[in-house]
């Protein structure tokens, strides 16, 4: 006769068992999210503009998060947005260079800023630099801005490095081209709303969060997010005072191959006046 013991450790065995596997399967089960964005300074001219916003790929580790990368970029492809953008993170260690290097060249014309695993500034045992410097066909931005035009009108990027940002040196307002009608800041790391003068920019794009990666729900529209539970910043839009910004969910893993009601994200931001 089976022990109550005995059935409960099968029974506890075969939760486990679902648990992994559905982080697994989530972690490649990737979101395609549309997303209307009001901007209080937006040329009419510019207003449907849109931005395909893409972050936290990952590369170089066993995980689904390859598949979510590979499904965003043949949507975003498919979308032919007027702007791409990644805000860092791009691979976890150095052997996944080629499948970044051949997702820029899908992507073509992008702009790009680096992260903290990018740069070997992390907690993850598992993670190594690759010391980037050169991404083209993309732009990569360290500390610099570039200002292009888009439907006629002036548009400004700039792009926060992680390792001035993490040293308290980095001045991205410094870099701010006045004649832009539209600015828009890329970094990494959200926080980084907090400390930017008002109208410097018009809207941030950051990531890292990963939308916590193992969360548990809380009921509608709230969850514990185990990486982060007390974050101001976790996923999708907000506005302050330095501007709106957008979180990515991003689309690869960090430690552990799984996402936990977290699912990955690529978005295509659509600018709209406020």
């Amino acid at each position: 006769m089976i022990s109550t013991r005995s059935r409960a450790g099968t029974l506890l065995g075969g939760a486990a068992g679902a648990a992994v596997g559905w982080g697994w399967f989530e972690a490649g089960w990737v979101r395609l999210r549309p997303l209307d964005v009001p901007l209080a300074r937006l040329p009419s001219e510019l207003a449907g503009l849109r931005i395909a916003h893409l972050s936290d790929f990952h590369l170089g580790l066993p995980s689904r998060g390859t598949h979510a990368v590979e499904r965003a970029v043949e949507w975003v492809t498919s979308r032919s947005p007027e702007l791409v953008v990644i805000t860092g993170d791009l691979v976890s260690r150095p052997r996944g260079e080629p499948s970044l290097r051949e997702v820029i060249e899908r992507l073509g014309r992008s702009f790009v800023v680096l992260g903290n695993h990018d740069v070997e500034h992390s907690r993850d045992p598992f993670s190594r630099a690759a010391g980037f410097d050169d991404l083209a066909p993309a732009r990569l931005l360290v500390d610099e801005g570039e200002t292009i035009e888009l439907r006629g009108h002036r548009v400004q990027l700039v792009g926060v490095d992680p390792r001035a940002y993490r040293q308290g040196t980095s001045r991205p307002w410094e870099l701010v081209d006045e004649s832009a009608e539209l600015r828009i800041l890329l970094c990494h790391f959200p926080y980084v709303l907090d400390f930017l003068p008002a109208g410097a920019f018009d809207l941030v794009l950051a990531g890292h969060m990963h939308d916590g990666q193992i969360s548990l729900p809380l009921g509608r529209e709230r969850k514990y997010r185990f990486a982060h539970p007390r974050t101001r910043y976790t996923a999708g839009l907000y506005e302050r005072p330095g501007g709106a910004m957008h979180v990515s969910p991003g689309l690869g893993t960090t430690f552990v191959p799984f996402r936990f009601f977290a699912r990955p994200e690529a978005t295509e931001l659509m600018l709209k006046p406020a």
